[in-house]
């Protein structure tokens, strides 16, 4: 499996994922929340072959670093673990690191050091505190 890190409003990246994010099935599993992305976003996308695994968009804001509606399919926990390492490693500096996690993901999100701030019925929001790099 490859995962490639892309701006959030190349080519390519629409190329990948909008077969995904405009897939009914999707957004349902999504809660029917649409995706979106800016110039401020950065994807991390995987893929095995011709076929999209997986993807993370993460917002940079001024104040921390979203994580917010990210897929992987069939709910593969080891590949969502290996895109919040992929985070980790490529945000972990003087912004703390949020995440939406959808509730029955918490415990990947909690295994890669995040902690709870927050929780509601279908999300848990989640902070990776700020260290620095190594």
């Amino acid at each position: 499996m490859n995962i490639e890190k892309l701006h959030g409003t190349s080519t390519r990246l629409y190329q990948l994922v909008a077969p995904l994010v405009m897939s009914p099935a999707i957004l349902r599993q999504n809660n029917n929340y649409p995706f979106k992305t800016t110039d401020h976003h950065v994807w991390f996308v995987a893929t095995e072959g011709d076929k999209v695994c997986g993807f993370m968009p993460i917002e940079i804001k001024s104040t921390c670093i979203c994580i917010d509606n990210y897929y992987v399919s069939g709910n593969n926990t080891a590949l969502l673990s290996s895109f919040a390492q992929k985070a980790i490693e490529e945000f972990t500096g003087d912004k703390p690191i949020y995440v939406i996690s959808h509730a029955s993901h918490a415990d990947t999100f909690r295994a890669r050091g995040f902690t709870v701030k927050k929780e509601w019925k279908l999300y848990i929001k989640m902070m990776h505190e700020i260290h620095e790099k190594s």
